[in-house]
């Protein structure tokens, strides 16, 4: 749920989430800032620009964990577009987000690939630690009381974790979700990077493991125009699942 601002007439954005993103030397377009918005349901389980799963109705949640491979992103095949993987709390039935994760993005051809969080609807924060396809992800996000929120993101592959402690007082705790996600812009829904696929595992909410047969749990299958899929989550057992790319 971010949404993205880009040198060159480009504007992007994900589900919910700001990010800065410094491009590397030669990449064109270079990414100024991100920036989220909960999830764009178009109808029951069908969003236009998330995929995964939230878990709704028995809130509000205390926390959300996960973990997950950065995949590496088809530039040859998707020039231009947008990818974002995330955990997070709210978003789904509420306008705020409470989130962290990784982007990866095609700029003119060159991937690019970065870690952040965010407290929407504020601006995210992009890490200037070095995020490469193939490193492993755990997160979480945890309601520490008084509308304080500890969100840590951990690259066990490149050996850093951050951990940052932020307010928001408006958020409700309504949901939480693990998602891959295509960024926005003000015109709309932007591409969808090709991911190929990421795993995830141990999506945990309040402490206890999220399978297909929790109470409340939703699966979200990100949809286009016409209905066309353009990414879908496997089933859900013992906090895992996958998520694949099938289309821009």
């Amino acid at each position: 749920m971010r949404q993205f601002l880009v040198r060159g007439g480009i504007t992007m954005l994900s589900a919910t989430a700001v990010l800065f993103v410094s491009l590397p030397a030669g990449a064109a377009s270079a990414a100024t800032r991100a920036h989220a918005r909960p999830n764009i349901r178009v109808s029951h389980g069908v969003s236009n620009n998330w995929s995964g799963y939230a878990l709704t109705g028995t809130g509000p949640y205390q926390s959300v964990s996960s973990s997950w491979t950065q995949p590496a992103v088809n530039c040859e095949k998707t020039r231009n577009a947008y990818s974002a993987f995330w955990i997070g709390l709210d978003g789904y039935t509420s306008e705020t987000v409470e989130q962290t994760g990784t982007e990866g993005m095609c700029s003119k051809g060159a991937p690019v690939y970065t870690a952040w969080y965010e407290m929407y609807p504020k601006y995210p924060v992009t890490y200037k630690e070095t995020v490469l396809p193939g490193d492993s992800f755990t997160s979480s996000v945890q309601y520490l009381g008084r509308a304080r929120f500890k969100l840590t993101l951990s690259d066990t592959t490149q050996g850093w974790s951050k951990t940052v402690t932020k307010r928001l007082r408006s958020a409700e705790r309504s949901s939480a979700e693990v998602i891959a996600e295509a960024p926005s812009s003000s015109l709309g829904v932007l591409p969808l990077a090709d991911f190929g696929t990421v795993d995830f595992s141990g999506f945990s909410v309040d402490g206890a493991l999220v399978s297909s047969s929790t109470p409340g749990v939703e699966p979200i299958t990100m949809a286009g125009p016409g209905g066309k899929v353009k990414a879908e989550p496997s089933a859900l057992s013992d906090g895992s699942f996958s998520d694949t790319w099938y289309s821009q």
